[in-house]
């Protein structure tokens, strides 16, 4: 293995080229297009809003959420020791690879997605989201390795610039397909959407070589206790376990991350269907919103860099942690559709900065030159994923039992509230990036 030069700008452009590739899963299948084709095709005059999955009948926005909980729920398991494996073999850029063109060859096979297709759709749905899952893992765990401690907000900022712009221009690419068929002769009101599922996967798997080309693989772990494998991943993930045990910046912040990334996630997810129920937006309406959030978000990552140089990194999570508590607060009353887009915009600003900044303080968290980088990510990884898990059925079901979206919104501000608490005892305790 070659050892990555720190602080090298070719490798860190070739590293945040990653992010640009795979937003656009993130934007077009997450967000947009494919939440708007999926209650556009699954809702019929015969059956209303009810799906017939494998022979049991399941809301259609229900199904969708479960087959992401689910995802989200397996790789939460399961990649602690996929990344205990990729560090013991030194395999980490080739199980990076499997999953970034697993991810977007199961987007690409959506291109075949209509209602008689409904159950193998459904489950690339949920294989795309794996195949995410398990890319940004192993992306993220390069930070510490491409950039110097002192560079890692910059760096981690830099990555999510190009990913909100990466995926704003494919979104822009996918809508002229969809909302000017007749330009290209397209009859088929299905093909516009459809079509946006291929470029995904194109754009991910094609733009995705660039980091893989630049970025060598991990070094093989010192850990040789046993021939068997499997015990060698489990000794692996004992390990950095213990190894975290002993941080104690670490040991408190992932707890605090937990819940304000719970919000966070959830808030970036079900903001559509807010405007949609509460404010009657428009598709179109809200496909240009989520576009604007994008676009702020850049100048957010790169705002937060800026703002911990000075006042550290837990401070400034702490001050945007509690603007999203406005946020969740001011949801709860707005009722008019400028509102609404003044709220868009300042989720945009903090939504991403709190990604940026968090990923580069857990990344000074770790260690000096760590050789098992993408185990000890997968406990950030999983904290997340299992936190978006929370998060979701919290919102869902609260909404269920009130009939009220407004009190889920407003629910999710206990979420930020407790990160918030948790976040000042990590100030407390560390006083390089919390001062």
């Amino acid at each position: 293995m070659a050892i990555i030069e720190k602080n090298n700008k070719k490798i860190i452009r070739a590293w945040s080229m990653y992010d640009w590739a795979n937003s656009a899963y993130n934007l077009v299948i997450t967000s947009t297009i494919f939440p708007a084709y999926y209650t556009a095709i699954t809702q019929t005059k015969e059956n209303g809003d009810i799906v017939n999955f494998f022979g049991f009948k399941v809301v259609n926005t229900a199904l969708s959420n479960f087959a992401l909980a689910a995802a989200y729920l397996l790789m939460a398991f399961a990649l602690p020791f996929i990344s205990s494996y990729a560090d013991v073999k030194g395999r980490k850029k080739q199980i990076m690879m499997f999953f970034t063109y697993l991810g977007a060859a199961s987007c690409m096979g959506l291109f075949f997605f209509k209602l008689e297709t409904l159950e193998i759709s459904i489950i690339l749905f949920a294989v795309a989201a794996m195949g995410y899952i398990g890319g940004v893992l192993f992306n993220n765990s390069y930070l510490p390795e491409i950039a110097s401690v002192e560079q890692q907000d910059k760096v981690s900022a830099q990555g999510f610039a190009y990913g909100y712009v990466g995926c704003v221009t494919l979104q822009i690419i996918c809508l002229v397909f969809i909302l000017k068929p007749d330009w290209f002769g397209i009859t088929d009101p299905s093909f516009g959407p459809r079509l946006s599922f291929l470029l995904v996967g194109l754009w991910w798997a094609g733009f995705a070589t660039i980091p893989f080309r630049a970025l060598p693989n991990n070094q093989r772990s010192a850990v040789r206790a046993s021939k068997n494998l499997f015990r060698i991943v489990v000794l692996e993930f004992r390990i950095v376990q213990k190894k975290i045990n002993k941080i104690i910046a670490i040991r408190r912040f992932l707890p605090a991350y937990f819940f304000y990334a719970a919000g966070v996630q959830t808030v970036m997810i079900v903001a559509a269907a807010f405007g949609a129920k509460e404010l009657k937006l428009e598709s179109s309406k809200l496909i240009i919103t989520i576009l604007l959030i994008q676009l702020v978000a850049i100048a957010g990552a790169f705002l937060m860099s800026l703002l911990s140089k000075r006042f550290g990194n837990v401070k400034v999570l702490m001050a945007v942690v509690f603007v999203w508590i406005g946020v969740c607060l001011s949801a709860f009353y707005i009722t008019t559709e400028m509102q609404f887009y003044l709220l868009a915009c300042v989720v945009g600003l903090v939504m991403g900065g709190i990604q940026s900044l968090s990923r580069s303080t857990y990344s000074k968290f770790l260690p000096a030159n760590i050789k098992d980088t993408a185990s000890f990510f997968s406990f950030y990884d999983v904290t997340e994923k299992i936190a978006i898990v929370v998060g979701l059925i919290s919102f869902g079901l609260i909404e269920q039992l009130t009939r009220n979206i407004r009190l889920s919104a407003l629910f999710l501000s206990v979420f930020f509230l407790i990160g918030l608490l948790l976040l000042t005892r990590v100030l407390k305790f560390n006083k390089t990036v919390g001062s």
